[in-house]
C-alpha cells in the first residue's frame, strides 16, 4: 500500500509538472505573436494623416484654381487640335471645363471622357455606363485625355450637323458656343451661355488663333491659315483601297496618318484624309 501511495504521488507530481510546463510554453508562444500596441497605434496614426492631407489637398482647390489647373494641363492640347481642325481652343477647353467638371468628374476620371461624348451606334471601343439625360447612358472611354480631344474634334468634323460651325470665324466663340446649342450637342437650355460665361470669365479666348498679318512691300496682307484635315467615317463595304479611290490618296499615306495597325479599319472609325 505504502508502494502505491508512493507510485501515485510520483504520477500526480509528474502531471502538475506537465501541466505547468505546457502554460509556460503557452505563453512564451503568446508573447512573441502579438503585435506590439505602440506600433500598430502608430501604424494607425500615420494612414490616417495620410488620408487627411489627401483630402485637405482637394479642398483647398479652389474653383479657379481647378479652372487654372486644367487650362495649364490641356491649353497646349487644344492649340492643336485648334490648328488641325479649326476648331476654336477657347471652346474646346470651355466644353472640356465644362462636360468634365473641370477634371474631377467621373467620366473623366475613369473613362478619360472630358466632352461627355456617348458610345452612339459607330463605337467599338471601351464603354462605361453613367446616368445622365437618362439613367444607365453608354459613355466613350478613352486611352488618355488627350485621346478625348482628338475624338472631340474628329466627332465636329465629321459629323453634317456641325458644318454650319465651320461657316465661322475661328476666333468667333460666341457664335460657336450657341451653335453648338443649335446642333444639339447639349441638352441643357443654358450651355452655350455657360461656355461663354468660362471664356470670357478666365481669358480662354486668348489661346484662339488671330488672323496673322505681314507686312510686304508696304501692305499688311492677311496670312492664310492651314485648312483643315478632311474626315472620313468608314461605312459598312468600306475598304482602304476604296477609301483611297475615293480621295484620291495612297493607301500609305492613309494607313501612316492613321497609325493603322495590319492596315486594319472598322466601321464607325474616323479615318483622317491626309491633303497634300
Amino acid at each position: 500500500m505504502a508502494n502505491n501511495r508512493s507510485l501515485n504521488h510520483f504520477f500526480t507530481l509528474l502531471v502538475i509538472l506537465l501541466i505547468i510546463s505546457c502554460g509556460g510554453a503557452k505563453k512564451v508562444s503568446i508573447r512573441h505573436t502579438k503585435i506590439p500596441e505602440k506600433t500598430l497605434k502608430k501604424s494607425e496614426v500615420k494612414q490616417s494623416k495620410l488620408d487627411l492631407n489627401i483630402h485637405k489637398s482637394k479642398e483647398k482647390l479652389s474653383v479657379v484654381e481647378r479652372v487654372n489647373n486644367y487650362v495649364a494641363a490641356f491649353s497646349t492640347v487644344a492649340i492643336e487640335e485648334m490648328k488641325m481642325y479649326d476648331i476654336p481652343a477657347s471652346i474646346s477647353l470651355a466644353q472640356g471645363i465644362l462636360e468634365s467638371g473641370m477634371g474631377y468628374s467621373r467620366l473623366a476620371v475613369e473613362a478619360n471622357n472630358h466632352f461627355g461624348i456617348k458610345c452612339h451606334s459607330e463605337w467599338e471601343g471601351k464603354r462605361i455606363y453613367h446616368d445622365d439625360d437618362e439613367k444607365g447612358e453608354c459613355f466613350r472611354v478613352y486611352k488618355d485625355p488627350r485621346t478625348s480631344y482628338r475624338d472631340h474634334s474628329l466627332f465636329l468634323t465629321s459629323r453634317s450637323r456641325y458644318n454650319l460651325l465651320f461657316d465661322l470665324k475661328i476666333d468667333d466663340y460666341k457664335g460657336w458656343a450657341k451653335g453648338l446649342k443649335k446642333a444639339g450637342y447639349a441638352t441643357d437650355p443654358k450651355y452655350s451661355n455657360k461656355l461663354i460665361n468660362l471664356i470670357e470669365r478666365y481669358s480662354l479666348d486668348r489661346f484662339d488663333i488671330k488672323k496673322k498679318m505681314k507686312r510686304r512691300n508696304n501692305h499688311l496682307e492677311v496670312v492664310k491659315q492651314p485648312s483643315k484635315k478632311k474626315v472620313h467615317l468608314v461605312q459598312k463595304g468600306d475598304t482602304l483601297y476604296s477609301i483611297s479611290k475615293k480621295y484620291k490618296v495612297d493607301i500609305k499615306s492613309l494607313v501612316q496618318e492613321n497609325q493603322l495597325d495590319n492596315n486594319t479599319i472598322f466601321l464607325g472609325q474616323n479615318l483622317i484624309i491626309p491633303i497634300h
